[in-house]
């Protein structure tokens, strides 16, 4: 059989005249097992087109070996599908994957004990082959007709749904077609979550322990699904169907493009997650993820643990508690939950006390019970050895058994409530959860240790600290950012003399780094935050991933040089293909396509992100597009870095008239719908390919917005719109689509905006859209001169953030 072993090429000869001499290796091709042969130790193979491989395979730093399917040239190792996920081998050289005759495949420890078998049986015919094929989906199937399938590992799904995989459920078999997580990175073995279809009905859901839901799609509408559309309408996904009929009920969907590898995974984490790689990618990139919110995956964290979305470790145990599993634990499999260090002793209620948090949110499945007061309520759940907390408020809460979603929360504009924690006395130590935590007096031994422990570490640090900046090493921070030194950036710049652009907040430079690798280095200037704030907000920043948002790389913070280092976007921003002198003119293809990846990065920022992000200033010159042309949002943390040091940097700092929502000079709070106005504005801009204010000094009846309204709501033609340039060569059901969404965007009362996820819709043609108004700002402009001519400064006027 053409196997390929992986770090053995020395033996390839030997290999070789090893095929030729037993029949055992004979084979028809790489991606193949015929009947009677078998895999084993290093060997692989292949799918045709190299995309993905099967074999033997090693989970992080585990000992343990697994049978799986793994993309071929990506790294690192990612796996979307394992055969024995309940049963590893310790040892390859003596474990084989065997394919029968009779089209059972098996794998066998020690050439005879079984382990793990498909239990399929050829019906056809004694003569079977197994096949990886490109889609990654691995068959057993008659030799002399591969239409007939007698197993396909499709039809048994791990973690990861591929384009051509389906998910329900099989009528014949009465199996569901479901998603289950990895237990932990280590350990491949069914998680306690899954993400299951409806029995009887198209919605999707995720399943704690197979029974508690905490997650729902919503309704299959033809098109999409009612609560999560991004889902299905996407730019990177086709075909997304449901069939059903006497087989089986399911869901199934393709990819796009050829060149672009994208897949669904259920994450140890408990949420569902679409993941893209695209042309020129070096990893893979989350598009959206459900719940967005770790902590709220139903029991993410465990038995007596908390969760705490603002902390890095993000699970902990409760005061008085220990993780039950520590060696898993540490491996982010929190599935066992904490134990109490001191168990509790019911027969004295004073062998029991209560620990005070604050900020919580009330875990699941309390009790009422009728009591007058808080005291009370406090003797009530003492005297019930079951009663592990409870809390006061207007009614008695207790709560029994195990304590699951405990979780903190923020402690600005909490809704959180006092929740009493039971808790054996001798460990009442801690007074409350995010607070100072006052701790028993030690010995002076104690603390005298400590500071001569923590005196060494610092001198260690000091010492590894000056070695890496002699030898000019790059700094990780939290395994994705790169702290840079300012010198190393100054030779990449060559002493920032490539300007790339200049805005409000600093100048923009060109650099390219020792491996080759171009860079965009941002110098912030106004900016006197301490290096740990700036640190933690770059942080937050660094954590937000997107398509189309400009990637973070890494950041610069020595003494009060504040440097931000960017993915460099080689096709510039999109102001210089609109309005400037440029051989490249952007056809309508491109511009839609353009339009959609901007609102998709918008509605990324305001309803996916952790912390919810305003951009405040959306204009083509903060549009900047790669190689590909696909768009990508710059300065889109910024507003965040910058404003907790000036209460007014919102209206003085962010924001280019021209682009401006109503409210900003109105003074009104300013929420995401700011930028869907400004989106309005840029939008036709790109429809028209000439700046909006463009012609003003003829009269305010050349302003093209108001072009757009009438012609829109008069429903003449849209094509009179569009850019000379593109000659009347455009999609004119995606045009007028786009003329209809802008007049929407820009309405004055932001009620009247859609949000961005609703633009995404209409423009990708899932959602209709009506008629809209003539924005009541245009239409006094256009009703009354007068007042026109008085608005045609404000309307004119540069901001200087531009």
């Amino acid at each position: 059989m053409k196997f390929t072993c992986r770090n053995n090429f020395i033996y390839k000869p030997v290999l070789l005249l090893l095929c030729l001499t037993f029949d055992a290796c004979i084979s028809m091709a790489s991606h193949v097992i015929s009947a009677g042969q078998s895999l084993s130790g290093n060997q692989t193979i292949t799918s045709p087109s190299g995309i993905f491989e099967l074999g033997f395979f090693t989970p992080g730093n585990s000992q343990n070996y697994y049978i799986g399917i793994w993309y071929k040239k990506l790294p690192p190792q990612t796996v979307v599908w394992v055969a024995n996920r309940n049963q590893p081998v310790s040892d390859t050289s003596s474990s084989t994957l065997q394919l029968f005759q009779n089209g059972n495949l098996t794998l066998l420890v020690q050439s005879k004990t079984a382990i793990w078998s498909t239990h399929s049986m050829s019906t056809v015919s004694h003569s079977t082959v197994a096949m990886l094929l490109d889609s990654g989906n691995f068959v057993i199937t008659d030799a002399f007709n591969s239409s007939v399938v007698i197993w396909q590992s499709f039809d048994h799904p791990t973690d990861t749904w591929l384009p051509g995989g389906k998910l329900g459920h099989n009528k014949l078999t009465k199996e569901k077609l479901s998603l289950t997580p990895w237990r932990n990175p280590q350990n491949p073995a069914p998680g306690l979550f899954s993400f299951e279809l409806e029995q009887n009905g198209t919605s999707f859901w995720l399943f704690w322990n197979g029974s508690k839901t905490y997650w729902t799609s919503g309704y299959w509408t033809g098109k999409i699904f009612s609560l999560v559309p991004e889902t299905a309408a996407n730019d990177y996904i086709e075909n997304f169907t449901f069939a059903s009929n006497e087989k089986g009920s399911y869901f199934t969907y393709a990819s796009a493009y050829n060149d672009t590898f994208i897949r669904f995974m259920l994450e140890i984490t408990g949420q569902i997650k679409f993941y893209v790689w695209g042309k020129g990618f070096t990893q893979w990139t989350l598009i959206w993820m459900r719940p967005i919110e770790q902590c709220d995956a139903y029991a993410t964290c465990g038995a007596f643990s908390i969760c705490n979305q603002q902390n890095a470790s993000l699970c902990g145990c409760l005061p008085g508690f220990e993780p039950k599993v520590p060696k898993v634990w540490k491996l982010k499999d929190h599935s066992n939950g904490c134990l109490r260090k001191t168990p509790l002793q019911c027969n004295d209620v004073r062998n029991s006390t209560f620990l005070v948090m604050h900020d919580i949110l009330y875990p699941v499945n309390s009790e009422s019970l009728t009591a007058e007061n808080i005291d009370k309520c406090r003797l009530a759940c003492l005297r019930n050895c079951s009663c592990t907390a409870f809390a006061y408020d207007n009614q008695c809460l207790i709560w029994k058994g195990d304590l699951l979603n405990v979780k903190l929360l923020p402690s600005e504009g909490t809704v959180g409530k006092d929740w009493h924690l039971r808790v054996a006395a001798s460990d009442n130590e801690y007074q409350k959860i995010g607070s100072t935590v006052k701790i028993k007096r030690k010995t002076t031994w104690i603390v005298i240790g400590v500071l001569l422990g923590f005196t060494f570490i610092l001198t260690v640090v000091m010492i590894l600290v000056r070695r890496r900046q002699s030898a000019g090493a790059l700094e990780t921070v939290d395994d994705s950012l790169v702290l840079f030194k300012y010198r190393d950036l100054r030779r990449a710049t060559k002493n920032f003399s490539e300007k790339l652009g200049e805005g409000a907040f600093g100048s923009v430079f060109k650099g390219v780094l020792p491996d080759s690798t171009a860079i965009a280095v941002k110098e912030l200037k106004s900016l006197n935050q301490g290096e740990k704030q700036f640190r933690n907000e770059v942080r937050t920043i660094g954590s937000i991933q997107h398509m189309n948002l400009v990637r973070l790389w890494g950041f610069c913070a020595e003494a009060s040089k504040r440097i931000l280092v960017y993915d460099y976007m080689p096709n510039g921003s999109l102001q210089s293909l609109l309005f400037q002198k440029n051989p490249i003119i952007l056809d309508w293809k491109a511009r839609y396509h353009i339009a959609i990846g901007i609102a998709r990065g918008l509605a990324y920022l305001h309803e996916d992100c952790r912390e919810r992000i305003i951009h405040c200033d959306i204009k083509p010159e903060n549009i900047l597009l790669d190689a590909e042309y696909n768009p990508k949002l710059g300065d889109f943390g910024l507003a965040k870095l910058i404003g907790r040091q000036n209460s007014r940097v919102l209206t003085t700092m962010r924001g280019t008239v021209g682009y401006l929502a109503p409210e900003w000079f109105s003074g009104e709070a300013i929420t995401p719908k700011a930028d869907v106005f400004s989106y309005g504005m840029l939008l036709i801009e790109i429809i028209s390919g000439r700046r909006n204010r463009q012609g003003l000094d003829e009269g305010l009846e050349s302003f093209f917005p108001i072009q757009v309204a009438n012609i829109v709501t008069k429903g003449e033609d849209v094509v009179t719109l569009l850019d000379y340039r593109l000659e009347g060569q455009a999609d004119k059901d995606e045009l007028t689509r786009a003329c209809k969404v802008a007049c929407w965007c820009i309405q004055d009362d932001e009620k009247d905006r859609p949000k961005m996820r609703e633009v995404v819709q209409i423009l990708q043609g899932v959602s209709d859209v009506g008629i809209p108004l003539i924005p009541q700002f245009l239409q006094r402009l256009n009703e009354n001169p007068i007042e026109a001519n008085s608005s045609q400064e404000t309307i004119c006027t540069s901001d200087s953030s531009a």
